[in-house]
């Protein structure tokens, strides 16, 4: 299974995701994101839990982040996950976080398969049909 376009995932700021300035703490988008990805890799009908008990995972290899305007308590946001790239052990994600039509948060993600050993193995096929099919 595919998925037809970019991935959107809501996201709403609860008090536990702010600082004492009352805007969310800049390591809580770092989790935003992170649910996305999953919620997007199950939306696609990919069992990470299957894949796991196979000998394979996901681990970030690289992420860049900018922060460009702050969330507050009680926003609602979205979080857009795209596939960019895709190497044979490698995804490449573009991944925005807004408010509305305000850009919060953006950030590009790399991915890496690891095996059993702990060492970069091929992407799953499934992984490959998702990113093809973007």
């Amino acid at each position: 299974m595919s998925l037809p376009g970019p991935h959107r995932w809501p996201i709403r700021v609860y008090y536990e995701d702010t600082d004492l300035a009352g805007i969310v703490y800049y390591a809580n988008y770092l989790k935003f994101i992170e649910r996305a990805r999953s919620e997007m890799v199950r939306a696609a009908g990919i069992d990470q839990t299957a894949m796991k008990a196979a000998g394979q995972v996901f681990a970030v290899a690289r992420l860049e982040a900018d922060y460009r305007a702050p969330a507050k308590f009680d926003d609602e946001l979205i979080v857009e996950t795209s596939v960019t790239k895709t190497t044979p052990a490698r995804l490449t994600l573009q991944q925005v976080v807004t408010r509305k039509s305000t850009l919060i948060f953006e950030a590009k993600v790399v991915l890496v398969c690891l095996g059993p050993d702990g060492r970069p193995t091929r992407l799953p096929p499934q992984i490959t049909k998702l990113a093809t099919a973007r």
